[in-house]
C-alpha cells in the first residue's frame, strides 16, 4: 500500500486515475459493502466514464443521529457472533475459521487490517458523503440483503433515497452478503436493472 494512500478519499482518487490511464468508458461500476462506499465516493466526484452503478449493502453514510450507530462495529464482534451478522443463515454459509487454508486467513488478516485503516475514524462512513450523494448523475441500484444485520435495510433506503433517482431493491433470505446467499436472485435482480439502464 503506498504511503499517500490512508483515506477512502484516497482510494476513491486512485481509482479515477487509473480509469483514465486506462482509458476506461462505458464503465459499469459495482461495489459490495466497503466497496460500495469506495464506489460511492468515485461517482460523486466524476462519473464521466461510468454508464450505471450498482451499490450493494454499501457503507459510507450516517442516517442516525450523532449517538446512535448505523453500522455494526464489527471489530467489537468475536469470531463466533461474526456469520450471524453477515448472513441469514450463518449455519450454511459462515465460514469455518478451523478449516480455511493459512493463505485464507492471511487474507482475511490483510482484509480487516484495510477496513481498520480505512474506516476507524469515523467509523466507516464519510459525514459529508450523504449530502454529495445528490451529485451522482447515473442510473443507480442500490441492493440490499433484507436481512442485513450489519447496515439495516432502512439504512439502504437512506443511501437509495439520496441519489437522484435511484432504484431500491431488498432480496429475501439474505444478509448483508447476499450475491453468496442468494447469487442467482442477486444477479437476475442486477441484469434486469442494468439492461433497462441501457435502454
Amino acid at each position: 500500500l503506498p504511503p499517500s494512500i490512508t483515506t477512502v478519499d484516497d482510494l476513491a482518487y486512485f481509482y479515477l486515475d487509473l480509469i483514465d490511464v486506462l482509458a476506461l468508458d462505458d464503465l459499469i461500476v459495482v461495489g459490495a459493502s466497503f466497496g460500495g462506499w469506495i464506489a460511492a465516493e468515485i461517482g460523486v466526484r466524476c462519473a464521466h466514464a461510468m454508464a450505471s452503478m450498482v451499490l450493494v449493502d454499501s457503507l459510507g453514510i450516517k442516517v442516525g443521529g450523532r449517538e446512535t450507530r448505523d453500522i455494526v462495529d464489527l471489530h467489537a464482534v468475536d469470531d463466533a457472533e461474526l456469520p450471524k451478522l453477515l448472513f441469514a443463515d450463518p449455519a450454511r454459509h459462515g465460514p469455518n475459521y478451523k478449516t480455511l487454508p493459512d493463505e485464507d486467513l492471511l487474507l482475511i488478516a490483510k482484509n480487516n487490517e484495510a477496513l481498520t485503516l480505512f474506516g476507524w475514524q469515523p467509523y466507516m462512513h464519510n459525514p459529508k458523503l450523504r449530502d454529495r450523494l445528490r451529485r451522482i448523475p447515473v442510473p443507480t441500484l442500490v441492493l440490499w440483503g433484507a436481512e442485513d444485520r450489519v447496515v439495516r435495510e432502512s439504512y439502504g433506503r437512506a443511501f437509495a433515497a439520496a441519489i437522484p433517482g435511484a432504484r431500491f431493491e431488498a432480496i429475501p433470505q439474505a444478509g448483508h452478503l447476499s450475491y453468496v446467499e442468494q447469487p442467482e436472485t442477486f444477479n437476475a435482480v442486477m441484469k434486469s436493472f442494468l439492461d433497462q439502464a441501457r435502454h
